[in-house]
């Protein structure tokens, strides 16, 4: 029987469901679940070019990631108001809570809705007022991370990133996301080493379609932190080699990857690779709403197709701690609660 259908044993499954973890690679925007698009629509007066739920998630056939970036901006049409990011943020970290999540670190696009009239307070303050509601339900720890659109121009990103610094005890970094082809990390620098002036941590999204050279350049020109899917790597052995020596973390996205067409199926996957060469590498879940699933079955999935181990979990688990920007103090208590879970 192959990996892809040898099925887990259910103490298998239990141990990689309820394990603690922490997502550092989620965009708000992705988890809008088609049920909540049309209960938005309907609440804001939005007209969706879709006739239901069913013909929404029958249109969620990519066949690379702009195909479904179109799609995504879609869905974001019908946040309006507070309460609306509000009550996507909650449905997300509720979710996460769910599947084991203890700390997650938010991506959400400012530009997506302020280009649609959407004033910056109401995006920032209503995301964030649910992350606190959240900790308190839920005792689960978020922090918010601004993502510039990279389709878009750098005078873009520089407004926008002045439009937020009203609110800039509400999210701890920025990102660089949407189309990548054709847009590369250097195309930011300037906005990026305001961002580093200003305190804020700096992750990029890069090597997710485009080749090593834009996870270089996130390295090198943005000083990225983190750099986001990265998949692309495994092509260049000097890059992997700088990968692991540095402990540069790898925020993959692995359903994502085959939902997008970067691998034909999971079996292909080079996570279990990369975690075996020694790069701090760990697994998210992306646009969980568009992908088929969140944090868990991003685990399962790749657990059954990859033949992972506990130890592989062990090891994905503590390196989405490691390389969380929480404190050093709650970074040491999850790691030690991942030691106890497995000893």
């Amino acid at each position: 029987m192959s990996s892809a259908t040898r099925a887990l044993s259910p103490e298998f499954k239990q141990l990689i469901e309820t394990c603690p973890k922490a997502e550092l690679h989620i965009h708000i925007e992705g988890s809008l679940e088609p049920e909540m698009i049309f209960a938005l629509a309907k609440r804001n007066q939005v007209s969706l070019p879709y006739a239901s739920v069913e013909s929404l998630k029958a249109a969620y056939a990519f066949e690379d990631l702009q195909s479904f970036l179109d799609i995504y901006y879609a869905g974001a049409s019908v946040l309006l108001k507070h309460q609306d990011f509000y009550d996507m943020a909650y449905a997300y970290l509720k979710k996460a809570h769910a599947q084991g999540v203890v700390h997650a670190e938010i991506f959400f696009d400012p530009q997506t809705h302020t280009a649609r009239g959407v004033a910056m307070q109401v995006v920032i303050e209503g995301l964030s007022r649910a992350l606190v509601d959240a900790g308190r339900d839920f005792k689960i720890s978020a922090n918010l991370i601004l993502c510039f659109l990279r389709h878009l121009d750098e005078d873009s990103a520089l407004q926008t990133l002045q439009e937020a610094l009203p609110y800039r005890q509400h999210f701890i970094g920025v990102g660089l996301d949407s189309s990548e082809i054709g847009h590369p990390p250097e195309k930011f620098k300037n906005v990026f080493e305001k961002a580093r002036a200003l305190g804020l941590h700096c992750v990029a999204h890069a090597g997710e379609e485009a080749p090593p050279a834009y996870i270089w350049s996130a390295l090198q020109t943005l000083y990225a932190q983190r750099i986001d899917h990265g998949v692309q790597a495994m092509k260049d052995p000097a890059l992997m080699d700088y990968l692991a020596r540095t402990r540069t973390p790898l925020t993959v996205c692995p359903l994502s990857n085959v939902r997008l067409c970067v691998f034909a199926q999971m079996e292909d996957h080079p996570i279990k690779k990369m975690l075996d060469l020694g790069l701090c590498v760990m697994i998210n879940s992306d646009d969980p709403a568009y992908f088929g699933g969140y944090i868990n079955e991003n685990y399962l999935q790749v657990a059954q197709s990859l033949s992972l181990s506990p130890a592989d979990i062990e090891q994905l688990a503590k390196c989405s701690f490691e390389a969380s920007f929480m404190p050093e103090a709650l970074k040491r208590h999850w790691l030690a609660e991942v030691d106890r879970v497995f000893a």
